[in-house]
């Protein structure tokens, strides 16, 4: 009697060796060197007071938030071709932590992926918000962004 229960027993304790307890995720690597993503970041910034505009993916013709993203990471010195919607930059490389961020990685909004933009440093991000508006920089705790629900990712 005592065998049958110690053989169960023993397997559970098996099983149970195998696994890792949860602890802090690992440090994200992504495509860019951190230099490259700061020259994401300052080459966004110079986009600031571009004009919006629906579908639109360079300064001449305008931005949407998605186009912006794509035009920035094309054109920066470790080109990389990004994702054109929002809802494929929202898979777009690796989950990152917002205790993790650094600039150039990617803020997407919504549960559904509605809005993104890129980070810059010290809780601010650049964005092509809406229509009639301009590429702006914006606090991440700001009235309305610090409502949203908000991922962060590092291509």
């Amino acid at each position: 009697m005592q065998r049958r229960l110690a053989l169960p027993l023993l397997a559970a304790v098996l099983a149970a060796c195998g696994t890792v307890p949860p602890g802090p995720r690992q440090p994200v690597e992504g495509r860019l060197t951190s230099d490259a993503a700061s020259d994401v970041a300052v080459h966004a910034l110079g986009l600031v007071g571009t004009p919006y505009r629906y579908g639109g993916n360079t300064p001449d013709g305008g931005f949407d938030c998605s186009g912006l993203i794509g035009y920035v990471y094309r054109h920066g010195i470790t080109p990389v071709q990004a994702p054109r919607t929002v809802a494929q930059l929202a898979g777009w490389g690796a989950e990152v932590d917002r205790g993790a961020l650094r600039t150039g990685d990617l803020v997407v909004f919504g549960a559904r992926a509605t809005h993104a933009g890129i980070y810059v440093g010290e809780g601010r991000f650049v964005h092509a918000p809406s229509t009639g508006g301009t590429v702006r920089l914006d606090r991440l705790d700001g009235p309305h962004w610090s409502r949203q629900q908000v991922a962060f990712r590092r291509p």
